[in-house]
């Protein structure tokens, strides 16, 4: 049997071979320790998540699959933001009853689970629905806080005729839904992603959001400037824009 030599410090994929658990195991805690270290290039960091996304993909979709009906059910937020859709989505003043749109309504069966092979957490089509990244929503509380940013952008796509093109529009979006959905609460800010901040934490999480999403608009190019100056336009009359809610929540 031949033998395959690697050079030191190389990552070894695994193989089909006699031995895949000790594979599996030795990949898996070496990329581990780099990545810890501080060792592990870009480009490995992303391989490794990227197999451990693979690897765990059904598990994952099935355990977001689960919460998100559970969310249906029970969570006041999301009953309270399917209940509004619904009543935009019946209520003829609301939107352009000529136009026929598949987020009329926001259910289970349009609200899709999926591995997704980018760093985003969902998404939200007026032709398609909603989508969850099981892969890296790995709580029921994260996929709460996603999944009401999505639904928050579906009622607003119902109650305003939007220009996806338009960065104005798209910052405004932005920051009703980071700011109603509950995912620049301080507790997350603090714990998650180490914004330590004890004032103005929930416009700060929510500019910086923002702000990212705009220069993600093909329209920005990728302009901080250009994207701080659109969020600056329409800050105050968003931010104070707390519809469906009476105020903020979460």
């Amino acid at each position: 049997m031949a033998e395959t030599t690697a050079s030191p410090g190389a990552q070894i994929t695994p193989t089909s071979s006699s031995r895949p658990e000790l594979d599996e195991t030795f990949y898996t805690w070496s990329n581990f320790f780099s990545i810890l270290t501080g060792t592990a290039t870009t480009k490995q960091r992303d391989a490794y998540f990227t197999h451990k996304d693979t690897l765990h993909s059904e598990t994952d979709v099935r355990r977001a699959e689960a919460d998100k009906d559970w969310l249906f059910k029970y969570s006041p937020t999301i009953r309270f933001l399917q209940h509004n859709i619904d009543l935009l989505s019946s209520n003829p003043s609301s939107n352009d009853p000529s136009e026929e749109s598949a987020t009329a309504t926001i259910t289970p069966t349009n609200v899709r689970c999926k591995t997704c092979p980018t760093k985003q957490s969902g998404g939200f089509s007026p032709d398609h629905g909603i989508l969850l990244c099981a892969n890296h929503l790995r709580t029921r509380s994260t996929l709460e806080d996603t999944l009401a940013h999505e639904m928050i952008h579906a009622y607003d796509h119902l109650r305003f005729k939007l220009d996806p093109f338009d960065l104005r529009h798209a910052a405004c979006m932005e920051i009703r839904a980071s700011t109603l959905s509950g995912e620049c609460r301080w507790t997350r800010e603090f714990f998650g992603r180490g914004q330590w901040g004890l004032t103005m934490q929930l416009q700060e999480c929510v500019r910086r959001r923002a702000v990212l999403s705009v220069m993600g608009r093909p329209a920005c190019e990728g302009d901080r400037g250009k994207a701080e100056r659109v969020v600056d336009e329409v800050w105050r009359s968003c931010f104070s824009d707390t519809r469906p809610f009476d105020e903020i929540y979460r």
